[in-house]
């Protein structure tokens, strides 16, 4: 009997597990390739043969995006099905359109059939957008489970972008399991801040053995979402986090919409930082697309270490990568807060090198900071330099983890930081322990 052809559309993560918890097991259907975008250097490596199963004993070629029509005269009629996330919805129909004028079929990812079960409570943390505080409230939550006694295990979403074998399932529970598993930056961000506040993270490729493994030695599982994708796991109580700054983009990026509609608890958070009109907004759209969730609200107080240090300086900032950009926002937490102490925050883009400049011209919506991008050395290295380059007296780092043990920064270094807190009564954190404290 042939098999039909298959091509998983992704980004190097949520396309992997489609393909781990749909067709490997599935002898009727062939993936003959996965796409990769928006990270940078993850094409052209080839998901392992040990992974892959006995149905594809040679891997599975990973290409580049832009090749999907080449593939598609490959394999005649493949089937194509989306599998990332935090792309805007024109975009995924105009994905559909090449598809289509190309004669294959088009389907989108089915969240349900890719959720893993657990034999523990399960959390979810998931956004409608990247850079909507998530990471911050998973924390919190982890923090305030374990105050109650529980031993939590929490699952971030993957980031495979290394050599895939190696990162099938991976516990990070010291600042050594990072090196020793030669994370990227965005990796770090993710990781650091749960390890040093003392918890435990798993993360890879295949999360069935990942979630196993997180089970033998905790009470509770946290779903740490990435991007605004939907969990991984089965929530028991199902979170989303909505921002306000970005009003409308729970209905107007994908899958935003499904963790929008689906969702037990919605947090409205940065609360103090948007304008009425736009909190009206968000408000209809909730009433519109889940009147029966509980909703809450939340803010994202941001401190500078020293703001002393900046105020009436020439200062250049750093912001965390994804948030900047693909996440659409162009600034974060360091900008905030540099503005805020009186800095005079400077143009970074005449200073950019290497993969930093091709940043700027792919995100034209960045002009005033410098996006922590560092999926690979070069990046790192261009990083780096373009720090090293600008004409500034003090460097503001609104990036979670400290930047400076990984990329050396010659110039005065000030970090912003920033945690979650309630804002309404009962909040989110006393609603996650109660929950599951009463199951």
């Amino acid at each position: 009997m042939s098999r039909r052809p298959v091509v998983i559309v992704g980004a190097g993560g949520r396309d992997f597990h489609v393909f781990n918890t749909c067709y490997r097991e599935d002898a009727t259907y062939e993936v003959v390739a996965f796409t990769a975008a928006q990270i940078p250097n993850i094409a052209d490596r080839r998901y392992p043969p040990v992974l892959a199963g006995p149905h594809h004993p040679d891997g599975i070629p990973i290409r580049d995006e832009a090749e999907l029509e080449a593939i598609l005269a490959e394999h005649p009629g493949a089937h194509v099905v989306f599998a990332y996330s935090d792309v805007s919805r024109d975009a995924v129909d105009h994905l559909a359109r090449r598809v289509q004028a190309a004669g294959g079929t088009f389907a989108l990812f089915d969240p349900d059939a890719t959720m893993l079960t657990s034999r523990l409570p399960c959390l979810a943390v998931c956004a409608v957008r990247t850079g909507c505080g998530k990471s911050p409230i998973a924390r919190a939550i982890a923090a305030r489970l374990r105050d109650r006694g529980w031993r939590v295990a929490v699952l971030r979403h993957p980031m495979p972008y290394g050599n895939l074998k190696r990162q099938a399932v991976q516990r990070f529970a010291t600042l050594d399991d990072l090196a020793q598993h030669e994370c990227t930056i965005e990796e770090i961000e993710e990781y650091e801040p749960h390890v040093a506040a003392g918890q435990v993270v798993y993360a890879g490729v295949d999360y069935e053995p990942i979630l196993r493994a997180a089970e033998a030695e905790a009470d509770v599982i946290l779903w740490d979402g990435g991007n605004n994708d939907t969990p991984f796991v089965r929530p028991d109580l199902w979170i989303t986090v909505l921002d306000p700054l970005r009003a409308g983009d729970e209905v107007d990026y994908f899958p935003s919409q499904w963790n929008l509609e689906r969702a037990d608890v919605l947090v409205i958070n940065k609360i103090g930082e948007a304008d009425a009109t736009s909190l009206d907004l968000l408000r209809t759209n909730i009433a519109a697309h889940n009147p029966d969730a509980r909703v809450v609200e939340g803010r994202l107080p941001v401190t500078l270490d020293n703001p002393g240090a900046v105020a009436g300086r020439r200062v250049l900032v750093v912001e965390d990568g994804p948030t900047a950009t693909h996440g659409g926002m162009g600034f974060g937490a360091g900008y905030l807060a540099a503005t805020r102490a009186g800095a005079e925050v400077i143009d970074p883009r005449p200073f950019a090198q290497g993969d930093l400049k091709r940043a700027y011209e792919d995100y034209p919506h960045l002009r005033d900071v410098v996006p922590a991008l560092g999926y690979g050395e070069q990046q790192r290295n261009d990083l780096e330099a373009t720090i090293a380059a600008a004409e500034c007296d003090v460097v503001v780092v609104g990036t979670p983890i400290d930047l400076t043990r990984i990329v050396k920064i010659a110039k005065p270094v000030v970090r912003a930081r920033y945690e979650y807190e309630d804002a309404s009564t009962p909040g989110l954190l006393a609603i996650a322990a109660e929950y599951v404290a009463t199951g």
